[in-house]
């Protein structure tokens, strides 16, 4: 079922809406990370065996994971509309008001995020999370957000150090 629904968002977005991908606004962005950020932590858990078992992202469940969780569930409406956004909003929305979307999309988003971690990156992470646990979760999306475009710009102004980061279409970031 999954992966039919897959090929059928897929299938919703239309070639020029690929071509030239509308990029997403940082709240829009903000909240498909806050979605996403759950099954992230999960995931990097099953990747960083390593790490003690006490360690954030090795903890399954617990009041850490059930904060963005409920954060997730806040931000799935504004994420619905940002993934539909990026597809055709009419097929997109009817797809998206599926029980399976939500599943599918981070299934298919977390795996994205952490096949790029490797065994020696996972102390670093474990001491990045460690210290934004105190944050809320929509303040860690929002330091994700505002990460990624501030590499996003550093490629696009050629720092080759940054070459390798994937281009997402979020919208640069305002200046102040």
């Amino acid at each position: 079922m999954k992966r039919w629904l897959a090929a059928l968002l897929l299938s919703a977005m239309p070639t020029t809406a690929l071509a030239q991908t509308p990029c997403l606004t940082t709240a829009e962005a903000e909240s498909i990370t806050s979605v996403a950020l759950p099954d992230i932590i999960r995931e990097t858990g099953r990747v960083c065996t390593a790490l003690p078992a006490s360690s954030l992202v090795r903890r399954a469940s617990g009041a850490f994971l059930a904060r963005y969780e409920a954060e997730a569930d806040r931000a799935w409406p504004a994420a619905r509309a940002a993934i539909a956004k990026l597809s055709d909003p009419q097929i997109a929305m009817l797809l998206l008001q599926s029980d399976y979307a939500r599943p599918l999309i981070t299934s298919l988003m977390a795996p994205q995020v952490v096949g790029r971690i490797q065994p020696s990156d996972c102390g670093t992470i474990d001491r990045i999370v460690t210290l934004l646990e105190p944050l809320p979760a929509r303040n860690v999306a929002g330091i994700v957000v505002a990460s990624v475009q501030h590499l996003k710009a550093e490629k696009a102004r050629g720092n080759a150090v940054v070459a390798g980061v994937p281009d997402l279409p979020v919208c640069p970031a305002a200046r102040r």
